[in-house]
């Protein structure tokens, strides 16, 4: 299993404390590759696309419009 996780460098730029969690690209129990954009995140005006880090069955963990913090997992994925 690997975590797939909002990265804390996402924040450097930024003044804001939180974003949130704006949009799933595949559902959850989808078969997903390593490197495909699964999610995308907003942190004060910027989205960021979140990429699975691996090949597996995605589990979704936080559902769209969830504040997240810097290094929060939103996913889960099981080879």
């Amino acid at each position: 299993m690997a975590d797939v996780h909002v990265a804390e460098e996402l924040w450097l730029t930024g003044m804001q404390p939180e974003g949130i969690l704006e949009r799933w690209f595949v559902a959850d129990g989808a078969l997903v590759r390593a490197g495909e954009a699964v999610a995308t995140v907003r942190i004060g005006e910027a989205l960021h696309d979140i990429a699975s880090p691996t090949s597996g069955r995605l589990t979704v963990l936080a559902p769209v419009n969830e504040v997240i913090d810097p290094g929060c997992i939103i996913a889960e994925v099981h080879a």
